[in-house]
């Protein structure tokens, strides 16, 4: 078994234990479900701000821990100040070190988009997420059928959260593109063995249709690569660990979007 397959398995059964424990009318009843979504749009394409979707990441299967000293509140609140767009959470605990509380910490933080970085394999995480606080979910072409991404696409709008489809190459991207859809996110992480290779998104930058927005994902260290993907045609970048590995989150974005002139 690959590692993306193993997250999907033990995600069957977590998802299965979630429902038991709260419904989805339950969810339905929660404070935040009803607050309207900020727009990934509308933030990422401000010219006041840097198109970073900077990510809050305590640890991840290849890495082990990665930051599990920063708190959640600090560092999302630092990644608004220096001009992120929009906030990445990892709510999944098993692989990742991440909660759900994590993301209504956030939520109170922040006044810009979120994401719930999450392996979405169910209807009742779509909902689990506005619940909880998040703008924006993940869908991940590599674990899901293609009327699975477009029935979820299509819920997540019907709650009003956008939706961030990601994929790894032309033909994920050719099965899974649907109306629904706001954004795709091209994942320069290969999800079977954690390789990074940027020309995953420079290959795929120009096959992406115009009416979405374009994100290169992972594998972001150098101020220098965004003004490239810039260049290249992408309007958004997700940096992961490359913050978060440091003792100082907030300060590393800050020193980051300084080269970016």
């Amino acid at each position: 078994m690959t590692i993306l397959d193993k997250i999907v398995d033990h995600k069957k059964t977590e998802v299965a234990k979630a429902k038991e424990e709260v419904s989805l009318e339950q969810l339905y009843e929660y404070p935040l479900f009803p607050r309207a979504c900020y727009s990934l749009k509308d933030s990422m394409l401000d010219q006041n701000k840097t198109g970073i979707i900077a990510e809050y990441k305590r640890a991840s299967p290849s890495k082990g821990i990665i930051n599990d000293k920063s708190s959640v509140p600090e560092v999302v609140t630092a990644y608004e100040l220096a001009g992120a767009s929009a906030v990445s959470v990892l709510t999944d605990n098993a692989f990742f070190s991440g909660t759900l509380a994590d993301l209504s910490e956030a939520r109170e933080a922040l006044t810009i988009p979120l994401l719930r970085k999450e392996f979405i394999i169910d209807k009742y995480q779509i909902a689990e997420a506005k619940a909880y606080g998040a703008d924006i979910i993940l869908l991940i072409a590599a674990c899901l059928y293609p009327d699975e991404i477009k029935e979820f696409s299509a819920y997540a709008k019907s709650l009003g959260l956008n939706v961030l489809l990601e994929v790894h190459n032309e033909e994920e991207l050719n099965r899974s593109i649907f109306d629904d859809i706001d954004a795709i996110g091209v994942n320069n992480r290969n999800l079977n063995d954690f390789s990074v290779s940027l020309a995953h998104s420079y290959d795929l930058v120009n096959k992406i249709p115009a009416q979405f927005l374009k994100v290169s994902e992972s594998g972001i260290s150098d101020p220098k690569t965004i003004l490239q993907l810039k260049e290249a045609g992408f309007n958004g970048f997700l940096i992961g660990e490359n913050f978060m590995k440091t003792d100082n989150p907030g300060k590393s974005i800050q020193e980051f979007v300084s080269e970016l002139g």
